[in-house]
């Protein structure tokens, strides 16, 4: 089987606007989804666009939802991936799929409107690369998630060796030559909107305030949501890494206290180490190694599982109608299908 490679000139120019929608679980929500981003997508462009939903192992009717849509609108392309591999993964397959001069990403639940396309348009337009949706509010978050959100943010502002925008999700449209990039990046572990903002270019906000779900709840779950903000904070630095020589280099002279400490009492006739000391100096140097060991681990993970180059994907079906193409055939995802 041939290769086909993200970003490849056959798929350039042959739509003004792709528009790319990771799923699961949102069968509920896609009649509302299509509604809304067809009107506005033909109140900017015409009908020269696509809109790609990818199908990220739903447990429910996403997938015959979505090859519904496939049948009765043209313009729907469905790609159901093998199984769950997660919002990240499922956002590179759609991506991947695109042919628009123009890629917006955006949410099943539309808690980011879609009628912001025509600003988004407007700021392309006046020159800029990338338009990201930069929320002023983040609607009916839970309070505890939103101190999640301001901690992970300040964190990921600190480690990273790039500057990543404050309270922005995947929400944005950009070029096409900033999705070759981005296509063309191999990482494992992927965090899309840091992957965006490492590739330059001029990328410009525009805030908005965020809506509510359209149905349903949030399928980011607390361990998700720490798997994600880990990929964000190790992908894009080894500040980490740096961190952890830091504290050995402040453990480095209170040992050197410790030890005089320790001689001089000796020397002096003290009664020295009782049981509350001791463990208080195990408990220090062992959670200090544990994390040492801890952070080099997640490292040395990354690059076991980069070694092995599994595919990032597997997309098991694609509905795209168009008359000189049949249905695809099962596919892998590294730089395209296979």
């Amino acid at each position: 089987m041939e290769a086909r490679r993200h970003g490849t000139e056959e798929r350039r120019g042959q739509c003004a606007l792709s528009v790319v929608v990771p799923c699961y679980n949102e069968a509920g929500a896609l009649g509302e989804l299509h509604r809304r981003v067809t009107k506005v997508c033909r109140d900017t462009v015409g009908e020269s666009y696509e809109l790609v939903l990818v199908d990220d192992g739903s447990r429910d009717e996403t997938w015959g939802a979505i090859a519904s849509l496939n049948a009765t609108d043209p313009r729907v392309v469905g790609v159901r991936l093998s199984r769950n591999f997660g919002q990240q993964l499922a956002l590179s397959a759609g991506l991947a799929e695109c042919r628009g001069a123009l890629t917006l990403i955006i949410d099943a639940d539309m808690q980011d409107p879609p009628e912001l396309l025509p600003e988004m348009m407007k700021v392309i337009e006046a020159g800029a690369d990338v338009v990201y949706g930069q929320r002023i509010s983040r609607g009916e978050e839970p309070l505890l998630r939103r101190w999640g959100a301001a901690l992970f943010y300040a964190l990921l502002e600190y480690l990273s060796d790039r500057s990543i925008p404050r309270n922005v999700s995947d929400f944005r449209l950009m070029k096409r030559r900033v999705l070759d990039v981005l296509n063309a990046m191999p990482e494992q572990h992927r965090f899309v909107r840091g992957m965006i903002s490492w590739t330059g270019f001029d990328q410009r906000p525009l805030p908005f305030h965020r809506g509510s779900r359209a149905s349903g709840k949030t399928r980011y779950s607390l361990t998700r949501l720490t798997a994600l903000a880990v990929d964000a904070m190790t992908s894009f630095s080894i500040r980490p890494l740096r961190l952890a020589i830091a504290m050995a280099l402040v453990s480095l002279p209170l040992a050197l206290v410790l030890a005089l400490y320790i001689v001089g009492s000796w020397l002096l006739g003290f009664s020295v180490a009782g049981w509350a000391s001791t463990m208080m100096i195990v408990v220090f140097y062992g959670t200090a190694q544990l994390t040492v060991l801890g952070i080099i681990g997640e490292y040395l993970g990354r690059l076991y599982m980069a070694a092995k180059n599994r595919p990032l994907y597997i997309v098991g079906e694609v509905r795209r109608t168009e008359p000189s193409e049949a249905e695809a055939p099962l596919s892998t995802g590294r730089h395209g299908a296979v």
